[in-house]
């Protein structure tokens, strides 16, 4: 999609301050209480791309300040390696001190972990405001405090192919909220099943990201709260069920990836794995994020490609933006979080292919974002939208637009991108976002909160290993519990005894 930045912009950038008193300072720290520098921010990849949209938000903070002349700038730096990994580094620099990280860029599962260990600060209650999508919202406190705010979001949502179901037979193949439960879903993927006139690269109903890593945590926590089986931790983060619950929870986890409606290869497939069997027509169904909107739709036209709420429960991902203990910077770091999440800038990302956090980027007409290319890269062919919103605004509060392009296709994606083909709604949004994105989100449970978040859900996918038939548990390993029952168990309740008792020793108990 184009990246399209208006000469108005900067000087709607420069004139804005709004009755929050957003002028270098923040809920951390009054303005001027630190020499101004640089602000530094730790996050993974970008999923938009190398100059994706989050450093186009950043650029567009370093603009503002330029304008203004505050001294302030920022600068990104993206973590190499797996999630894993990054939580590992990042979690240890920050303990250490051997890193100069004044905001970083957590996974929602991580927020407890790091604020019980003292690495991240609390910051004023009111960047969670009415705005923020209540469920979305509550990713960024632990305990009574704010530690987090949610910069971007995540939900499990079901892709499905239009022409397949028509094949099939099915009267509407748009299926739109209609798949409510999962026998509606099995009874859909018996019908494809003997439809006529499938490709021959059709092999079986659905896919989803069952690996042995977070995604099989993701799909089993889904299935568990589904039936009232996901209160595995209390408020404190301390362990909280039981066998009874666990073999529920296993026994909807078990009937979802059912060998007769899913796809063989689930069992050992990541992200990328079931997007590509998906897009090569191996299946029907696939769970996914929100960010397969775009990337399917580049491969697949509306006309063959269907976005519906995942049946049941679904799972909230996403990264939230927090402020380091030890950061001298802390007033200017709240400021650029406030600049980073304001409707804005969540109107961005949303248009870039993440769900955005707050209710106002899916539902409010009067919020546009242009892209946000600095002025040192220019696209000249991509500087469509002269008389714009932006332009017209210039002066009025910053949350009224920084941009133009409602509508058009216009998207602040990865920079050099000239075209999407991404459904627009009549505003320029995602065309799904209003209708099913939102919903979503409004509806999604979170995965266990608790310190011991990686102990969690390593003991957790390890353990389910048997219902998938991989070597997640060896002789001897943590996991395994030490029996070979346990490593093999024979039946579900077996396996649920198995699994409380793995959970038990890998979290606290709760009262």
């Amino acid at each position: 999609m184009a990246c399209v930045l208006l000469p108005a912009l900067l000087t709607l950038l420069a004139a804005a301050c709004t009755a929050d008193g957003r002028s270098g300072g923040g809920p951390s720290g009054a303005p001027g209480a630190a020499t101004p520098g640089e602000i530094v921010i730790a996050s993974g990849r970008d999923v938009t791309g190398k100059g994706g949209i989050r450093q186009q938000l950043i650029d567009a903070w370093n603009e503002r300040q330029e304008e203004r002349r505050t001294g302030w700038t920022a600068r990104l730096v993206e973590l190499p390696g797996a999630a894993d990994q990054q939580r590992s580094q990042l979690l240890g620099a920050l303990q250490s001190g051997s890193a100069e990280y004044d905001v970083v860029n957590l996974d929602v599962t991580w927020v407890p972990e790091f604020a019980a260990a003292g690495v991240i600060r609390p910051l004023a209650k009111e960047l969670l405001d009415r705005d923020m999508i209540d469920a979305v919202a509550r990713t960024g406190r632990w305990k009574d405090d704010v530690v987090a705010v949610p910069f971007n979001s995540d939900v499990g949502l079901l892709y499905y192919r239009k022409d397949y179901l028509a094949k099939a037979g099915v009267k509407d193949p748009d299926l739109g909220g209609t798949v409510r439960t999962w026998d509606r879903l099995r009874s859909l993927v018996r019908t494809v099943d003997t439809a006529d006139g499938l490709p021959d690269s059709y092999t079986k109903g659905w896919t989803t990201q069952l690996a042995p890593y977070e995604g099989r945590t993701v799909n089993a926590v889904e299935a568990f709260a589904s039936v009232g089986a996901g209160g595995l931790v209390d408020a404190e983060g301390r362990y909280a069920s039981d066998p009874d619950r666990i073999e529920d929870g296993l026994g909807e986890l078990k009937d979802r990836t059912d060998g007769a409606y899913t796809l063989a290869d689930a069992t050992s497939s990541y992200e990328a794995d079931t997007l590509n069997d998906f897009e090569a027509g191996r299946t029907a169904f696939l769970r996914h994020w929100p960010y397969a909107y775009r990337t399917l739709h580049q491969a697949l036209p509306a006309s063959r490609l269907g976005v519906a709420p995942l049946p049941g429960k679904a799972v909230l991902g996403g990264q939230n933006l927090a402020v380091s203990s030890d950061s001298p910077r802390a007033g200017a770091a709240a400021d650029l979080i406030r600049f980073l999440t304001d409707k804005v800038s969540e109107r961005c990302l949303l248009d870039a292919g993440f769900a955005a956090t707050r209710r106002s980027a899916y539902t409010d007409a009067n919020i546009e974002c242009g892209a946000r290319a600095p002025r040192s890269h220019p696209d000249p062919s991509t500087r469509a939208g002269t008389g714009t919103r932006a332009g017209a605004d210039a002066g009025k509060d910053d949350d009224a637009g920084r941009g133009a392009g409602k509508g058009g296709g216009g998207s602040p994606g990865a920079r050099g991108e000239r075209t999407s083909r991404m459904p627009l709604d009549g505003d320029g949004r995602p065309a799904y976002a209003a209708r099913t994105l939102l919903p979503a989100l409004e509806h999604a449970v979170q995965r266990p909160r608790t310190p011991l978040y990686g102990a969690f859900t390593g003991t957790f996918a390890a353990r389910l290993g048997p219902l998938f038939g991989d070597g997640s548990e060896e002789p001897g390993s943590a996991a395994a519990g030490g029996s070979s029952a346990c490593r093999r168990p024979a039946t579900d309740a077996a396996l649920a005894v198995c699994l409380d008792r793995a959970l038990r020793e890998a979290l606290p108990p709760g009262g």
